[in-house]
């Protein structure tokens, strides 16, 4: 089996993260719902985490509004690219660390902390845990921590209903056992979530869940089809009924990506 570092860092060495907000429909849904939970939250708070931060599409809109940001990414070239962005911005510190252990921050340094990549590749219960307690231990008591996770049914439909990673046969055995349930396991490379099944690990820690929000809905499969439109007027309507409706729980399992807020 090959570790999670080799795997990780291999796939965001080839993938162009720092389009991924900005290039798609799908990508914009996703920045605006997370900025908007994010300010929503945040109040009065200044100093601000990002576990996972990618190429810092997201830390440097925030230091940009004159936050104090600590910005933590595992892959190499995403840190590097990370490190590029943030030059010549004084209000953001980078960091090259992995969430399972944030050695280089200190106990309640933060008033919001963003956990917005590393569980989408923690396999074990004891790694996933391990963040959460890592994301809890950085963020200041009655702080908010915004944690981002997969949703399984969201893998199904958007990468195996329509052939894009194999056949459904194929993405069944890859996230499901036999009798039906979720599997999690380091070849995998993005493992998902069922909402209840991501609640009841967030139940075992001390941390209380405020809301889950679907941060881009079903635009992931919806964009693939070659009659898809979603410009002008049309997408502005979009995103107001989508911040509308994104918390109810009869719509959350088929958003790509989900955002539960946990306050500390």
């Amino acid at each position: 089996m090959e570790k999670r570092e080799t795997i990780v860092k291999g796939f965001y060495a080839k993938y162009p993260e720092e389009n991924r907000l900005d290039a798609s429909r799908q990508g914009q849904v996703e920045y605006i719902t997370t900025m908007h939970y994010i300010h929503k939250y945040l109040g009065e708070g200044k100093k601000v985490a990002e576990i996972g931060a990618g190429t810092g599409r997201i830390s440097i809109a925030l230091a940009n509004e004159g936050l104090d940001v600590t910005a933590i990414e595992y892959s190499d070239s995403n840190f590097d690219k990370l490190q590029k962005n943030a030059e010549g911005i004084d209000n953001i510190k980078t960091y090259h660390g992995d969430a399972v252990n944030l050695n280089m921050l200190e106990d309640e340094s933060f008033d919001m902390t963003l956990l917005f990549g590393p569980m989408y590749h923690l396999y074990t219960e004891e790694e996933q845990l391990a963040a959460l307690r890592e994301a809890k231990r950085v963020t200041k008591k009655g702080g908010v921590i915004l944690i981002a996770f997969i949703s399984v049914y969201a893998i199904m439909d958007t990468n195996y209903l329509c052939n894009q990673c194999g056949t459904f046969q194929e993405g069944f055995r890859e996230n499901f056992t036999e009798d039906f349930k979720n599997r999690h396991f380091a070849e995998q490379l993005f493992t998902g979530f069922d909402i209840v099944e991501f609640e009841e690990l967030l139940g075992k820690t001390p941390l209380e869940i405020i809301t889950t929000a679907a941060t881009d809905g079903v635009l992931e499969l919806a964009q693939g089809r070659s009659d898809f439109d979603l410009d002008g007027e049309n997408f502005d309507k979009y995103v107001k009924y989508h911040l509308a409706f994104c918390e109810k729980r009869e719509l959350l399992g088929h958003s790509s990506h989900l955002l539960t807020v946990c306050r500390n």
